[in-house]
């Protein structure tokens, strides 16, 4: 088997697995969000999540490094936040710290890297996503969510099930039948992302990665960083894959870039986000997950 035959292989098994892998994620979460909204009022989230005096922001830190989400799977929970009108700041502290900061990663960092670098990368991760969260929120991005991500979606139904004789439906269905609506409504942009993401791991090679961002290049952390931005990695196998990295002369800053810029906006979630956030919003998160990555690259190269 050449190399090209294997390059399309693995893109394939790559496309296949994530698209059953985040279906079953998004479907999944969002029923869980739905059960949640169920039998907790929309007011108490907005509450707990909506503290204008630090609280609020650290909360949602927390929340987002205790749910084991990926980039992709915190939109689900994000939409929920949405529709219970919790505050913009917090959600967005939970949206940058979820993926950043979820059991898997911080488990598999200390084992991998040891506790100095953990505590390193949960200060960094969960700093930078409350003070970015706050910055958004006082300089006004609110304003750019898409309206319609604010709106229930509406059930589908056929037929008689829609007349006024249609038999009551049990809050279970009600959940799903909205649940499958959301996922509908951001299957175009999943399957796009997928697509891509699995394009890029299929052609391009690790050793490639290694080459640019090895430590005699001066600019290896920034290539880090913008290379993890278009890189789906799952959080059980970005640690493993930046240890084989590093391993192969990749500076640990790089590796550090690398991994806050692929666990925090991989592709398809930059994508999926475009079913909520304006254009304006998405560079504004981009640029967050960019600069903490860089910011964490060089720092660490600094102090370790």
């Amino acid at each position: 088997m050449d190399i090209t035959s294997s390059m399309v292989i693995d893109t394939l098994n790559m496309f296949v697995f994530l698209s059953v892998e985040l279906t079953v994620l998004f479907l999944a979460i969002s029923y869980l969000v739905g059960v949640l909204q169920e039998y907790i009022p929309p007011e108490k989230i907005q509450k707990i999540l909506s503290d204008k005096h630090g609280k609020g922001y650290f909360i949602a830190g927390l929340l987002g490094a205790i749910t084991p989400f990926c980039s992709c799977s915190t939109i689900p929970f994000l939409k929920g936040l949405l529709r219970a009108k919790a505050g913009f700041g917090t959600m967005m502290v939970f949206l940058f710290a979820s993926p950043l900061l979820n059991p898997i990663i911080i488990g598999l960092f200390a084992v991998t890297f040891g506790l100095k670098v953990t505590a390193f990368y949960f200060v960094v991760a969960m700093g930078v996503s409350i003070i970015a969260g706050y910055l958004l929120e006082k300089f006004g991005f609110e304003q750019y969510i898409k309206p319609e991500a604010y709106l229930e979606p509406k059930p589908s139904c056929c037929g008689s099930s829609c007349s006024a004789k249609a038999k009551p439906v049990s809050k279970w269905m009600r959940i799903w039948r909205s649940t499958w609506s959301d996922f509908k409504t951001v299957l175009p942009y999943l399957v796009g992302g997928i697509a891509l993401g699995s394009l890029i791991y299929g052609f391009m090679p690790t050793e490639f990665v290694a080459s640019v961002a090895g430590e005699d290049n001066p600019l290896a952390i920034p290539i880090a960083a913008v290379i993890g931005i278009p890189l789906y990695i799952r959080a059980e196998a970005v640690i493993p894959l930046s240890s084989a990295l590093a391993a192969k002369g990749m500076g640990l800053g790089a590796v550090m870039a690398l991994i806050i810029g692929s666990a925090g906006a991989s592709l398809t979630e930059v994508i999926l986000l475009k079913s909520i956030f304006k254009n304006k919003m998405i560079i504004a998160f981009v640029s967050v997950i960019v600069t903490m990555a860089i910011a964490a690259g060089f720092l660490y190269s600094l102090i370790f």
